[in-house]
């Protein structure tokens, strides 16, 4: 006598087709044709192939398949349950006429060939022998071949039913002799009202929300939602609150990731530090903190955008949900992720307010600035001297002498050059430079090289610094900076061991572009080079 079924994955498993979520496609498709074979008296297909992600049903329904068509009352769409043939079909493996293969640990040409033998024998006690072959993308080339004859020419008695998560390994003659139904990933919503309806059999209670969180962990995945709800159950002694779903599966807690959003709508730099550091303290994971703050943010952007605002609004918030989506990748491979996280995060927050288009239209292009606010200097604005020097007077003519130019400035060590650079930047008029007091901390080099100011980065650190970047030539940072670093035109930016240089650092040097850039105030977003055909 076998173990009593414990866990919630197995006691809910699917037992017809009724009971399969999130995949109507499928069902009406394979109801048909089980009503099909019930008229006619056979079955009018014997390959099958599932297709989709784990979790979402394959091969439960390639059970309910088997159960269908040998069903006593069958073929059907409903099968009994209670007879040999249905019961053969909960327990495969004690089933001779159901049988269940692993296609990752049998998938030489010599496993290929000892199926093709046996499918020859006929069924023991069942109107078919079903064949399941799970994860077929698994097998050889050989033993695809040996299996295609099986599936050419299968015996009237066989049926075979392939189940993969890698559709697009499985060869193509291979799809084109079987019928291919595809399994998609549930939705949230149909997960959670599954969930709920466990809870409320189980007599389990659940706070609001915490099936919710349960559901989006699931990521697609009925089976992957009911294992985590068993292991929330059982920590919870038998509820389902929200703190302990956070617990189990490492969720920021919901006020840290609305406080980060705010954060960031606000152009709080230090507030986001803050943040960090006590995500830090908590021992959170990176990876999971932004997955919740992309999700929160995508909510905040839809609420943004039901709120019919101005373009240039939306399109802000867009470009700063773009840029944090794109740091992603940064975050799964750099070995540091904190750092990541804070630099595109401070990064995101000090976006400028992109331009009306139609005051650029209406300027023309020209530097002539139109009436209302004041445009940003297309050049560094020079910081006049508290006292001025005497000196000889302007001789007739109105011509002024030529002054010889003050000396360059000189640091002893990169430390005082570090320090000077964060404090002037923290105390700029311009809120937004104040975050980039930051860099000069994180920076592995730093060097003041008139007209220049060269700044030096880890490698790993290129992907989060790419949209700081445009900030080389801003002329108010440049402005503030000319207080300390009289002189500088720009910043160039470096990472240890990178070659090459990004096309948005080959188009600033361009002169047109310069130009372009200073008429209309703007910046470069991004650059790429086309290829050639």
């Amino acid at each position: 006598m076998g173990l009593p079924m414990t866990t919630l994955a197995l006691t809910y498993r699917p037992r017809v087709l009724a009971d399969l979520v999130g995949q109507e496609a499928s069902v009406r498709a394979l109801g048909n044709l089980l009503r099909r074979a019930r008229e006619a008296g056979r079955a009018p297909h014997q390959a099958f192939l599932f297709a989709g992600l784990r979790g979402t049903g394959k091969t439960s329904t390639a059970r309910i398949i088997a159960r269908a068509l040998n069903c006593i009352q069958g073929p059907t769409a409903t099968p009994c349950g209670v007879c040999d043939p249905c019961v053969a079909g909960e327990r495969p493996d004690t089933s001779l006429d159901i049988v269940e293969i692993d296609a990752a640990s049998r998938a030489s040409v010599e496993d290929a060939r000892a199926l093709r033998e046996q499918a020859q024998t006929r069924p023991a006690f069942c109107r078919y022998r079903v064949y399941i072959i799970d994860e077929v993308h698994m097998l050889s080339a050989q033993a695809f071949d040996a299996l295609l004859k099986l599936l050419e020419e299968p015996p009237e008695h066989a049926i075979f039913v392939l189940a993969t998560t890698e559709l697009h390994d499985v060869p193509d003659t291979i799809k084109s002799r079987v019928q291919i139904y595809p399994f998609r990933l549930i939705p949230v919503g149909l997960i959670e009202q599954r969930l709920r309806e466990v809870c409320e059999k189980e007599g389990v209670s659940f706070e609001p929300g915490s099936l919710r969180l349960v559901a989006e962990a699931g990521q697609g995945s009925m089976r992957d939602a009911l294992t985590t709800l068993d292991r929330v159950i059982a920590a919870g002694d038998g509820q389902v609150r929200e703190d302990l779903v956070r617990e189990q599966l490492g969720i920021v807690p919901a006020v840290r990731v609305n406080g980060v959003l705010d954060a960031i709508q606000q152009g709080d730099a230090g507030a986001i530090l803050d943040h960090c550091r006590e995500l830090a303290s908590l021992g959170a994971d990176w990876v999971s903190f932004w997955r919740e703050l992309m999700l929160g943010f995508r909510d905040r952007l839809e609420a943004e955008a039901r709120r019919n605002p101005g373009p240039q609004d939306l399109l802000r918030w867009s470009r700063m949900l773009h840029l944090l989506l794109q740091r992603e990748r940064d975050l799964r491979d750099s070995s540091l992720p904190r750092v990541v996280v804070e630099l595109a995060l401070i990064t995101a927050a000090q976006l400028p307010h992109l331009a009306p288009l139609d005051a650029l239209v209406s300027s023309g292009g020209s530097q002539t600035p139109r009436p209302g606010p004041a445009p940003r200097p297309s050049l560094p604005v020079p910081v006049p001297s508290p006292t001025k020097p005497a000196g000889p007077s302007a001789p007739p003519g109105g011509q002024a002498p030529i002054l010889p130019a003050p000396p360059a400035p000189r640091f002893s060590d990169p430390e005082s050059l570090r320090r000077l650079l964060g404090e002037t930047l923290r105390g700029s008029a311009e809120g937004r430079f104040r975050s980039l007091g930051v860099l000069a901390q994180v920076a592995t080099g730093l060097a003041w090289e008139p007209p220049l100011l060269k700044l030096r980065f880890p490698v790993n650190a290129r992907g989060a610094m790419q949209d700081l970047e445009r900030e080389q030539a801003n002329p108010h940072l440049l402005a503030a900076l000319s207080a300390v670093l009289p002189g500088i035109t720009g910043l160039h930016l470096s990472f240890e061991g990178g070659t090459g240089e990004r096309p948005e650092e080959i188009l600033r040097r361009d002169p047109t572009v310069q130009h372009l850039l200073q008429a209309t105030g703007g910046e470069i977003v991004e650059a790429g080079w086309e290829k050639e055909a």
